[in-house]
């Protein structure tokens, strides 16, 4: 009798552990059908839930969550920063500029608070020595502060230089601040390499540190930014991290990047964007003054006209999807891009589709072989729809194309951290600096032919003789691609 009374009662505590997971269960469903998300996306995740309870359980909580519509910092910080910023209403838009960036102009002030600014002066790089070595230079004779973030900082050749010319700025009475990301940056990090620029003043942060279990659901949310502000007179931005393959390369092929140095009154935007993951990793606020003024030091392009737009997974709209949809779909004459990972939207998608059809001259650029074979194969899932719809598509066979550029027409670009793939869009925090210049858009167009130059042109009628295996590849890492 004692013994069928024990055996009801864990048949009982089984029955109600059950009860509460199907529970559970449900208020996720509940939760992931509320946030109103893509219905492809929702429908994929409640049947993660109901096929595998356990197992989608768990990739949703790491996956899975959405801070949407989540403030980085309260209103009245930001009212701050934008003051400092020098932040005003966007003023009447110069009749010299074309209808199309007037919009794209508009567009970016409306979602991200992306202020216009003139007068800037810039160079681009699409080298990564030569974007080092004035970085370096620039960081050497830095006097008040510097505020540098990357997604990757490695302990290699490279990175130890940077460290050491930061903790030399530092011990010379420089205020310097650095964020890293906690995944991307995750070896140097596990190797001290950030704990030697604590002990000599630097001030190093990783963004959304990870702990288990309570902070895994962060994951997913990386910061990719790559941005450096110097004095608040010189300002970097791009697609390259700190890592000694933008340099020589690897063991077999190099590195293509596409990187640009500011100085002028857009400095004020870099630095705002610092100061806003600053406090979001709960530092104080930031009020480091920006000169705005041009150095006039470096070769490069006359007042410029520029914009830098912010992005991230608490977005309201989906800055960088937003921009990049509205520029594509507003060309006339040329869209050129370049990207190391091409996995669009089905919007973004159609968009280039309709462009091509209706006679705008098209190009995508990917690396050949990408550094991750998972991503090559989804990106080239996409390959033979572009190609159909006339689409140049070209394979960068040089080496690893890392570049993240999109040419418009003769008068606009942008180029950045984010790239044309979901994560980017929906996931990564980023930034793109926005060029209303014909000088800067011939430049990035120049390179952009040069590295056609060392690229295969496919051919519909050559890629469709690829194997079966290998299309069977594509399309099982192309179901992939929202979580890659």
């Amino acid at each position: 009798m004692h013994f069928g009374y024990i055996a009801l009662s864990w048949s009982g505590i089984w029955w109600g552990l059950g009860v509460a997971y199907a529970v559970l269960i449900l208020c996720v469903i509940g939760v992931v059908i509320s946030e109103n998300r893509n219905p492809l996306k929702a429908l994929g995740w409640i049947m993660a839930l109901l096929l595998f309870p356990v197992g989608g359980a768990i990739l949703y909580f790491i996956f899975g969550r959405s801070i949407k519509n989540v403030r980085m910092i309260s209103r009245r910080n930001r009212r701050r920063l934008l003051k400092q910023e020098g932040s005003l209403p966007l003023p009447r838009l110069d009749r010299t500029l074309s209808i199309e960036n007037r919009q794209r102009i508009r567009l970016a002030y409306n979602i991200g608070s992306a202020n216009l600014y003139t007068g800037n002066d810039l160079v681009i790089f699409n080298n990564g020595t030569r974007h080092f070595e004035e970085l370096f230079d620039d960081l050497r004779n830095a006097r008040s502060y510097i505020n540098l973030q990357f997604y990757i900082i490695a302990n290699d050749a490279l990175g130890r230089r940077l460290r050491d010319i930061l903790i030399e700025r530092a011990e010379a009475g420089v205020k310097v601040r650095v964020i890293y990301d906690y995944i991307g940056s995750f070896d140097a990090r596990r190797r001290d390499f950030f704990k030697r620029m604590k002990d000599h003043g630097v001030e190093v942060h990783s963004f959304f540190r990870l702990s288990f279990p309570s902070h895994v659901n962060r994951l997913n949310w990386r910061n990719h930014r790559k941005v450096v502000v110097i004095d608040g007179n010189v300002g970097y931005i791009g697609g390259m991290n700190v890592a000694e393959r933008y340099v020589g390369g690897e063991v077999d092929r190099k590195w293509r990047d596409t990187a640009a140095r500011i100085s002028g009154p857009c400095v004020a935007a870099l630095q705002y964007h610092f100061a806003v993951d600053w406090k979001f990793m709960g530092h104080s606020l930031l009020c480091d003054p920006v000169s705005g003024v041009p150095d006039r030091l470096k070769e490069g392009l006359r007042n410029v006209t520029l914009q830098v737009l912010a992005s991230g997974p608490n977005d309201r709209w989906g800055n960088m999807t937003l921009l990049f949809y509205k520029a594509i779909s507003t060309a006339h004459r040329r869209v050129w891009l370049q990207t190391p990972y091409f996995l669009p939207s089905e919007g973004l998608l159609k968009a280039l589709e309709s462009a091509s059809l209706a006679g705008v001259d098209v190009r995508v650029m990917l690396p050949a072989r990408s550094d991750s074979r998972v991503l090559t194969y989804a990106s080239h899932s996409y390959v033979e729809e572009c190609l159909l719809a006339g689409i140049k598509v070209y394979l960068y066979e040089a080496g690893m194309l890392h570049a993240k550029v999109l040419i418009i027409d003769d008068d606009y670009a942008t180029m950045g951290s984010a790239n044309f793939d979901f994560r980017s869009f929906e996931h990564n925090f980023e930034e793109n600096l926005m060029m209303y210049s014909r000088d800067a858009n011939r430049e990035l167009a120049d390179s952009f032919e040069t590295d056609a130059g060392e690229s295969l042109r496919l051919k519909l009628s050559e890629w469709n003789r690829r194997g079966r295996l290998r299309r069977a590849q594509e399309s099982l890492c192309r179901l992939l691609s929202p979580i890659l």
